[in-house]
């Protein structure tokens, strides 16, 4: 569960963080205001950027703690600016930093309990 979680968690937000710097790096080269980018919606009814990250963190951040047992740690959505997008990235990746194989390894037999879904049991 280790392999299958931690390391691609890690992967995915150092992927995320080099796409928005690439994004940042881009709105300097053409002259546009970073809140285009930031406030950007691939659809209307999407939610932004900004809150697509929000998510992403909470996402990762909330299952490494699942897995482990352990308290998620709550942030506030309050992120507006590349810079700040980038430290919650990072606070994310160091705070799944933190977990090593025998906190996550066999959670695959352990109940997790999700505000989403309830309590999961473990597939029979």
């Amino acid at each position: 569960m280790y392999q299958a979680s931690i390391p691609v968690f890690i992967r995915n937000l150092s992927n995320l963080s080099a796409i928005l710097k690439k994004a940042e790096a881009h709105a300097q080269a053409k002259k546009i205001e970073p809140d285009v980018f930031i406030n950007a919606r691939l659809a209307p009814d999407m939610f932004p950027l900004s809150r697509q990250i929000q998510i992403a963190t909470d996402g990762v951040k909330g299952c490494a703690a699942r897995l482990s047992g352990v308290e998620i740690p709550s942030y506030p959505d309050t992120e507006k600016t590349f810079p700040e997008l980038q430290a919650r990235i990072a606070k994310t990746i160091e705070f799944v930093k933190t977990f090593n194989v025998k906190q996550i390894d066999g959670s695959e037999e352990r109940f997790v309990f999700s505000h989403l879904y309830g309590l999961c049991n473990p597939p029979a």
